[in-house]
C-alpha cells in the first residue's frame, strides 16, 4: 500500500525532480508533487508517495528535521485533507444566508418596498 508523506519548509526553488531524487535513496517513489500557487511559485511544501510503509518510515526517520538546500525540512505522514471552515458550502455563502426571521420589522418593510 502506498504511503503519502508531507514535506514542509522546502526551499521555494525546489522542483519535483529534485524531491524525487532525494527520496528515491530510501525506496521506490510512486509520485512527487511540490504545491504551487496560481502564479506558479512554490508554496514551500509538497507531498511524496512511497511504495511501502516501511520505506516511508525509513524516509521519515532519515529526513525529518534534516537540511536540504540550506533549509531544515519537516517530513511527516500526510493527513487527509479536511474542510477547514464548515460555515461555507460549495457556493461560498455562509450557512445563515437567507435565514433571517421573516416576521421582524425590517423584513416586512423589505417586502413592502418590493411591491412598489
Amino acid at each position: 500500500m502506498n504511503k503519502r508523506l508531507y514535506i514542509g519548509n522546502l526551499e521555494y526553488s525546489v522542483t519535483d525532480e529534485e524531491l524525487e531524487k532525494l527520496f528515491s535513496t530510501e525506496g521506490s517513489v510512486t509520485s512527487v508533487k511540490v504545491i504551487r500557487s496560481l502564479d506558479g511559485r512554490s508554496k514551500g511544501f509538497g507531498f511524496v508517495e512511497m511504495e511501502t510503509e516501511e520505506e516511508a518510515s525509513k524516509a521519515i526517520e532519515k529526513y525529518n528535521q534534516s537540511t536540504f538546500k540550506d533549509r531544515t525540512i519537516w517530513v511527516n505522514e500526510a493527513r487527509p485533507q479536511t474542510q477547514i471552515n464548515k460555515r461555507f458550502d460549495n457556493n461560498r455563502r455562509g450557512y445563515n444566508y437567507n435565514r433571517r426571521p421573516q416576521n421582524d420589522l425590517n423584513s416586512k418593510l423589505r417586502r413592502l418596498r418590493k411591491r412598489y
